[in-house]
């Protein structure tokens, strides 16, 4: 049976997800959002759409990543004594100035002891998993032609054995290199061989200048590095997930494209990922963010667009792919791109501060980008009482959320802040006086006096666990009582076993069956927030306990077998476990 309990391996252009017994089951090129050539993951026959390493009477598997890097390591062991190390990556370092990052994967094959006996099996899918490439060859490269697309694999391995998939005993190392139609001019052991050893350099120097927290170091590790893995350095664009259409419970239909960035999701990402010291996904996200407002021209931010910028992301159900353990639709696209979501001026305005207050950044804030960014605030000003589908999309109704107004608020407090740093009084005046009415009508429309607390929907009572941010995003101060009686609210209705959910009433879809897993975290963090640390630190290590064995967390789990649901690997997920674990860590002299 299928499971998410898989590994990321990528560099920044494209990515794959490998499972326990080295098979790439999925993989998009040639970037994120792209045709899915290897997608077993979501077919239901393993006829093709997948790129296997088989070792004949295999009985048992091990799989680690190399410390801190993006390479995994799987060895595999048979019943006589033989054994094989398979290493998967895709190169990403430095070279002539710039970083070497191509639509590549590495796979390398070692025996490790005994007569292995391996087969190859390479079939890659085209057309959305609807057909095969066709298959071309010559001295040491197979050529995989799709409409597209065509993915060359040079090898030092036996073509025929590739291509006709017959086992071969393994006598010492073979390596393969997939990527682009491109000749490959060096001996191929030796470029995997280089490649191998320059990005293990290039994970290990990364992660070696983040400023992580004294506990919980190898989940913060691991969790950075997946954040930066779902980042595509080409546009600075940050998709919320790998995969697509994986669903949030079994048989919810609740099945959703996720490889498109979402501005909400995006800052996050790089607001954990500056507090760990990682500034050039922020810088690059940034002038990302920086041209989708030039596009907009003054006009509505879409809630999600594409990688490339693109705004239009149409929503399509694909025939060809039956679904995670066969529990479709598949779908291409997403049409969230059409609602209306207006959180995502203050997300917007909240990435860029960055770049007027971080000294650490190469390019820095000026009075130019300010006045490019006041559209957004006019935007949030304009829009903070209307109606709106928030942040989690209601396709079938639209009301004034809470947290969307609080996010306009964010937007024109912001820019207050800013023009305050640029020394312009009179705009950081007009942008005050304007964040203090939005403030002024959140507290009297949100806060329901009944329940004593804020409610997640202007003259409404129920609760939504967005509503536990309030002080994260600076709404309210840490003392102000009104956050604790909302928490206490939010616990009361949202709160199962333990877990959060992100909201109990009946959508589009009828109600949740399983928790969103960042809210748990924001729960976490507010716990800790009012004090309750010692009920905040239990609880962020039975999350901790809820990551597959790779320490991968994906977007929602069901209460009752822990098992893991929606889209894979979560970045919103990824990013809870940075931010909680940083909030409740020791001090590094305290440890002593």
């Amino acid at each position: 049976m299928k499971t998410l309990d898989l590994a990321l391996i990528g560099n920044c252009s494209i990515g794959a997800l490998v499972d326990a017994q080295a098979n790439i089951t999925w993989g998009s090129f040639p970037r994120f959002d792209g045709d899915p050539m290897f997608c077993t993951l979501l077919k239901e026959s393993d006829d093709y759409g997948f790129f296997a390493v088989e070792l004949a009477d295999c009985e048992r598997t091990e799989q680690h990543y190399l410390e801190n890097t993006a390479i995994l390591v799987t060895r595999l062991y048979d019943r006589q004594g033989g054994a094989i190390e398979v290493t998967d990556f895709a190169p990403r370092f430095g070279q002539h100035g710039r970083t070497f990052r191509p639509m590549m994967l590495v796979r390398r094959i070692r025996r490790l002891g005994g007569s292995p006996r391996v087969t190859l099996r390479l079939r890659p899918a085209c057309d959305d998993g609807a057909s095969r490439p066709a298959m071309t060859w010559g001295s040491n490269h197979i050529r995989y032609v799709a409409p597209a697309l065509t993915l060359r694999l040079t090898t030092d391995a036996s073509l025929t054995a590739i291509m006709q998939e017959t086992s071969f005993f393994l006598e010492d190392t073979v390596t393969l290199l997939l990527g682009a139609d491109e000749t490959v001019n060096e001996a191929t052991g030796e470029v995997g061989r280089r490649f191998l050893e320059e990005t293990t350099q290039y994970w290990r120097e990364w992660v070696r200048n983040l400023a992580i927290p004294f506990e919980w170091q190898a989940a913060v590790i691991r969790a950075a590095i997946t954040l930066k893995l779902n980042a595509y350095d080409d546009t600075g664009a940050i998709v919320a997930a790998m995969t697509t259409s994986i669903p949030e419970a079994a048989g919810s239909s609740r099945n959703w494209d996720y490889r498109y960035c979402w501005l909400r999701d995006g800052y996050f990402v790089v607001n954990a990922l500056n507090q760990l010291g990682a500034t050039g996904t922020m810088e690059r996200y940034l002038a990302y963010i920086v041209n989708i407002a030039a596009h907009a021209a003054g006009g509505p931010l879409q809630p999600v667009y594409g990688i490339d910028g693109r705004a239009e992301l149409d929503e399509r159900e694909l025939a060809s792919l039956a679904g995670y353990r066969g529990m479709g639709p598949v779908r291409i696209g997403n049409l969230a791109y059409r609602q209306v979501q207006h959180d995502v001026y203050g997300s917007a305005i909240l990435a860029a501060t960055h770049i007027f207050f971080d000294q650490r950044l190469t390019r820095r804030g000026d009075e130019a980008l300010f006045r490019r960014l006041e559209p957004l605030g006019e935007q949030a000003r304009r829009c903070h009482d209307q109606p709106d589908a928030g942040l989690w999309e209601l396709r079938g109704s639209a009301r004034v959320h809470t947290f969307s107004a609080v996010m306009c608020w964010v937007a024109c407090d912001r820019l207050a802040k800013i023009a305050l740093r640029l020394g312009l009084a009179e705009r950081a005046g007009y942008w005050q006086d304007h964040s203090q009415q939005i403030h002024e009508t959140i507290s009297r429309r949100a806060w329901n006096e009944k329940r004593r607390a804020f409610a997640s929907t202007f003259e409404g009572e129920a609760m939504d666990a967005s509503l536990l941010l309030l002080v994260e995003i600076g709404f309210l101060d840490v003392g102000d009582p009104r956050f604790a009686s909302t928490v206490h609210a939010v616990e009361k209705d949202l709160r199962h076993g333990d877990f959060i959910f992100r909201y109990v009433e009946k959508d589009d879809f009828g109600e949740p069956e399983n928790a969103f897993l960042v809210c748990t975290f924001w729960y976490v963090n507010a716990l800790a927030t009012l004090d309750r640390r010692a009920e905040a630190r239990e609880l962020f290590e039975k999350l901790l306990a809820c990551r597959n064995r790779h320490g991968l967390l994906a977007e929602h789990i069901d209460l009752r077998s822990g098992e893991q649901w929606g889209n894979f690997v979560q970045t919103y997920s990824m990013v809870g476990l940075i931010n909680a674990a940083i909030r409740l860590s020791i001090r590094w002299d305290q440890a002593f």
